[in-house]
């Protein structure tokens, strides 16, 4: 055995997968190298409190927000933060920041620590935070307990989707969600290919069912042969997904309620949309060809997590 360390967000994958696939603890434990009380410890502290199973997923989220609360000390002094001060001021983001200070010598300092300084000094009725192009929202986090809220009879659960999918490792699988304009009414339906980034904008006249459906059914035969699975948000405008599964093909899935950072790319896909379309921004006005060109500028952006390759590049290197 291996000299104890903690479980990767792989391994947590890797023992989800091997569950459906009904491995005992005793056998998960050999293949990953681990002794069994770390296979047991890690499944019972993050089993699902409505029906014992266990989403690797979840237990990541669990993981890290553990992490973040063993860490609430700070250890940067006033002379640092005066650093870190004066670059928000410039309207350098804090991963920006923390990058080029550690990239020059200058100060080790996470960006996670600089949004924790942020929020403090927000508390305390301070301005730094607009200085930020998001300002990220504190959520509660609900541990080991049923949330009922935006529950749909009958529709798959992310836990479900295909082992393939958590690991980006083929193209196909999408993240879906829709971005509303200032009267709350107009909106566009985003569509974010987990792999490469690629994003395909729909506009569409109301955030109904029925509108809805119908963007994601045209973006999708657009595109044959892209799509095998798509998972949403658990907004009521995708309710009818199964008029989706049945039009094209594709298998729908869904993120728990209020857990955004399970479609963590489809979230940054329509941050990236607002700087285009910001908050307060109508989109009575907006029309496809518009949506379009805006995809086109997402989509032929170098991204650093496909090696400085544009989503489009990847998108079509099949």
């Amino acid at each position: 055995m291996n000299k104890y360390s903690q479980l990767s967000q792989e391994e947590r994958y890797t023992i989800g997968f091997l569950l459906r696939r009904r491995y005992t603890y005793a056998a998960i434990a050999r293949e990953l190298g681990r002794h069994r009380s770390t296979i047991t410890r890690e499944i019972t502290r993050n089993k699902r409190a409505y029906d014992g199973g266990y989403r690797a997923e979840q237990a990541q989220s669990n993981y890290q927000g553990r992490r973040r609360r063993s860490r609430y000390g700070f250890h940067h002094s006033k002379k640092d933060m005066k650093i870190v001060v004066r670059l928000l001021k410039k309207k350098w983001s804090p991963e920006q920041i923390a990058a080029v200070l550690k990239w020059a010598g200058i100060l080790s300092i996470s960006h996670e620590t600089i949004y924790k300084h942020i929020l403090h000094d927000k508390r305390q009725g301070g301005t730094l935070y607009t200085h930020l192009r998001i300002m990220p929202k504190v959520r509660r986090k609900r541990y080991n307990t049923r949330d009922s809220r935006g529950r749909l009879a009958g529709k798959r659960s992310i836990a479900d989707r295909p082992y393939e999918v958590a690991l980006r490792s083929v193209l196909g699988h999408w993240e879906g969600d829709t971005v509303l304009g200032r009267d709350r009414h107009h909106c566009i339906v985003t569509l974010v290919e987990r792999t490469s980034g690629f994003v395909i904008i729909k506009k569409s006249a109301s955030r109904t069912a029925a509108a809805v459906t119908g963007a994601v059914v045209q973006a999708v035969r657009e595109h044959p042969d892209m799509f095998k699975t798509i998972t949403f948000d658990n907004g009521t405008e995708f309710h009818d997904y199964t008029t989706i599964e049945e039009s094209t093909g594709v298998v729908c899935y869904f993120a728990a309620p209020y857990h955004s950072w399970e479609r963590g790319s489809n979230e940054n896909c329509n941050g990236l949309i607002r700087q285009y379309l910001p908050k307060k921004s109508g989109m009575s006005v907006l029309d496809q060809r518009r949506c379009n060109w805006i995809a086109k500028q997402l989509n032929t952006r170098p991204r650093k997590r496909l090696g400085y390759k544009t989503p489009l590049e990847v998108f079509h290197a099949r």
